[in-house]
């Protein structure tokens, strides 16, 4: 047996036991741990490469999400049966997790990082992306990988007006908010919410209470680190030397500078581009072969000293690279219509960042299947976002959608979510899609805003405008600036990427990043108020273009029309075999779907064919009203009578010979042939089959005795069988005579 030390300890959050162990399992790693919080279970593990990666700018960190199917007791679906590609949801996760975790990495550190994390039980109530967070820094924590944590992460609700930490999925379905926050001991690190119109003053007070569980969970790993943790690794970090960036400055300073305030982002890159060559030949030149191994830290320095330029003018100088004050908002342009077959299109520009939006409608067969972890469901509105090279002049690949694609997307899709209509009201499939044409910062935002032109100029009954806006942080010590509409520059070499969408009413999603350790409760309050302000003139320019809604929707959408019926009666409208639904499809050319409540869906560009449609099935489902005229077509004549399709031809019931005129009809086809349009009357059932009368019901065929041949005498039935007795009882009769 082997002989695990294992480090066990446990805390209680929010009423259940968290607990987080090391020493069991993954032991190669250089951290793994082992948390459960209540039935979900996550394993995570962080692990180092031993050299540091030669040649890149950039902190090598990838972070992976797995989820096992078995962890929820299903079992994956397609050929292989075996989990393959990660869900979408994964891949938010693992967004998620690296976001807070960044920032935390000593500056210049160029080892990959791979932090693994495995869902390996869950119980549907408690978030495993929460639990990767706090494992992630865990692991690292207690790992010989350099980190400056530890940092953890809660979710936050608000139901009934109070908040709540770490809500089950069922609270979730009743909170206001969802948020997930994540920080160390002393900042705010991460922030990501979804929201239905909530106040800023909310959003602060659930951040901060949230953060309140952070500390404790970073204390909790703290003494978790005391008694498992290992040395630290000595690392060279990739700092270029002070003195070439000193070099860089006193002979390209002033250049720099001046490209730096040159408005067009296309012309000041052009700008800097030039110089930056200039440098880097005059310097080749003089230093000859030494220049070879210098090159990449005069291009670093050449980097830092063109940031140290942008951020300087906006801290000290109050200059902003594009000319504009700290709260202006660059010019905007919203257009509609912008292609004539799409059911609602937009063009949204702010600035050098453009959007085109578009919004399709379908029917419930669009509606997207959800299978994941949770229990399968379906999204009747979603939206994607695609982000192609050309919008920032590049020459790329042009593949499937990536990590920056999910996570901008599912931050738009979840800003329009609480003004989507609910499906009672507008029975659609929604898709959302934006298309980024242009981009200088915050294309998500723009997202935003041109899929709220889009969905009102298609005819969706948005429950009100949303709009969405980003803001920036500079910081040096305690000096602070904070920036309304950054654009990419200021995103890149600035400190924080804060987004903020909602109405007039309320914020609806929100998402913070920073490249620091952390911003203060003040920043964060000038932040949202400036957020809200910018966000109220978007939303001007918005209702200037379209006030409302449109109230009818465009020629090329399908129309939808959604009926309920008793879920008992799904079977007769399905038919045997699916008979009957295909024979209503073919028939009136609509589409037709029906849910297991009873919902059922009718679309058709024709609004006859929808209307047809819906009179079969309420035919079928209905039962007909006593005395209650009917048109009909004559299916079957016999010598007892002729039977008759009614109500859409859905039921069929009998004219007895006797019912069929004032007159005494000796013969049926004196009246009626195969396929004669009649009108019937109900008039009862006989032991569960209908019966229907001719009798004084006008715009019949009239009786003309004679007019066919006698017909053979009729077969046993139950429509007649009194009168098969009567004849019998006649014969009898007859033959006690003789």
């Amino acid at each position: 047996m082997h002989n695990f030390k294992i480090t066990k300890k446990t805390i209680e959050i929010a009423g259940k036991t968290l607990t987080m162990e090391t020493g069991r399992m993954a032991k190669q790693a250089n951290g793994s741990v082992f948390i459960t919080y209540g039935e979900t279970c996550v394993l995570v593990t962080a692990t180092v490469s031993k050299e540091a990666r030669e040649g890149t700018d950039f902190f090598p960190l990838t972070v992976d999400f797995i989820e096992k199917m078995y962890a929820s007791g299903k079992i994956p679906g397609g050929f292989f049966k075996r989990e393959a590609r990660p869900t979408t949801q994964a891949t938010l996760n693992a967004r998620l997790i690296d976001r807070p975790i960044r920032p935390l990495f000593p500056k210049g550190f160029r080892n990959a990082v791979h932090v693994v994390v495995t869902v390996l039980s869950y119980d549907g109530e408690n978030d495993p992306g929460m639990l990767g967070i706090l494992g992630a820094s865990a692991a690292l924590s207690i790992s010989d990988i350099p980190f400056h944590g530890p940092c953890a992460s809660v979710k936050v609700g608000v139901v009934n007006d109070e908040i709540v930490i770490n809500p089950t999925v069922q609270q979730f379905e009743e909170s206001v908010l969802d948020l997930d926050v994540a920080g160390t001991s002393s900042a705010v690190v991460m922030i990501e919410a979804g929201a239905k119109e909530v106040s800023e003053e909310i959003i602060m007070n659930s951040i901060y209470t949230g953060h309140e569980v952070i500390k404790e969970l970073v204390a909790f790993q703290e003494e978790f680190v005391k008694d498992s943790g290992k040395e630290k690794m000595e690392i060279v970090l990739d700092v270029t030397p002070e003195e070439i960036i000193q070099k860089v400055e006193k002979d390209f300073g002033k250049a720099i500078d001046e490209a730096a305030h040159i408005h067009g982002k296309l012309e000041r890159y052009e700008a800097i581009d030039a110089i930056k060559k200039e440098m880097m030949e005059k310097n080749a030149e003089e230093l000859g072969k030494e220049f070879d191994e210098q090159e990449r830290n005069f291009k670093n320095a050449f980097d830092e000293v063109f940031a140290k330029s942008v951020r300087n003018a906006i801290l000290h100088d109050n200059h902003r690279a594009d000319g504009r004050g700290m709260d202006d908002i660059r010019p905007i342009t919203c257009e509609l219509d912008i292609l004539p077959r799409v059911h609602g299109s937009a063009l949204f520009t702010r600035g050098e960042t453009q959007s085109l939006g578009t919004v399709t409608l379908g029917n419930s067969r669009d509606e997207q299947i959800i299978d994941g972890l949770a229990e399968e469901y379906k999204k009747s509105y979603y939206l994607h976002y695609n982000f192609p090279p050309f919008s920032v002049g590049e020459a790329g690949f042009m593949r499937g959608p990536g990590r920056r694609e999910y996570g901008h997307g599912a931050l738009a899709e979840r800003a329009l979510f609480p003004m989507i209509p609910s499906k009672d009201d507008f029975p659609y499939t929604l898709r959302v899609v934006s298309e980024i044409l242009e981009s200088n910062g915050s294309s998500s935002m723009a997202t935003v805003c041109s899929g709220t032109l889009a969905l009102m100029a298609a005819g969706v009954p948005l429950k009100k405008p949303v709009a969405g806006i980003a803001n920036g942080l500079i910081m040096e010590g305690e000096n602070f600036v904070v920036l309304t509409d950054i654009q990419g520059l200021e995103d890149h070499l600035g400190d924080m990427d804060f987004k903020v969408t909602g109405t007039r009413d309320g914020i609806t999603a929100m998402q913070m990043d920073i490249k620091i350790e952390g911003i203060t409760k003040e920043i964060m309050g000038i932040a949202l108020e400036k957020a809200q302000t910018a966000r109220f003139y978007i939303l001007d320019k918005i209702i200037e273009t379209i006030p409302e809604p449109r109230a009818e929707l465009a020629e090329t959408a399908p129309r939808i029309e959604s009926i309920k019926i008793d879920p008992d009666k799904i079977g007769a409208v399905i038919g045997s075999g699916g008979k009957m639904i295909k024979q209503i499809i073919e028939t009136t050319g609509a589409d037709v779907n029906i849910d297991d409540d009873g919902t059922v869906s009718i679309s058709s560009s024709d609004k006859d064919s929808i209307a047809n449609a819906i009179a079969i099935i309420t035919d079928i489902v209905s039962d007909p009203e006593m005395n209650k005229i009917y048109e009909g077509e004559v299916t079957r004549v016999e010598v007892y009578g002729a039977f008759v399709k009614f109500m859409s031809n859905t039921k069929e019931g009998l004219v007895h010979v006797s019912q069929l005129h004032t007159d005494r009809v000796a013969n049926v086809g004196d009246m009626l042939k195969l396929g004669d349009k009649v009108k019937v009357k109900f008039i009862g059932f006989d032991r569960g089959k209908v019966k229907l009368s001719m009798k004084n019901v006008a715009g019949n065929p009239e009786h003309k005795p004679g007019s066919s041949p006698t017909p053979p005498p009729a077969p046993r039935s139950s429509y007649g069988r009194n009168d098969n007795r009567r004849d019998n009882r006649r014969d009898g009769r007859r033959d006690n005579k003789r």
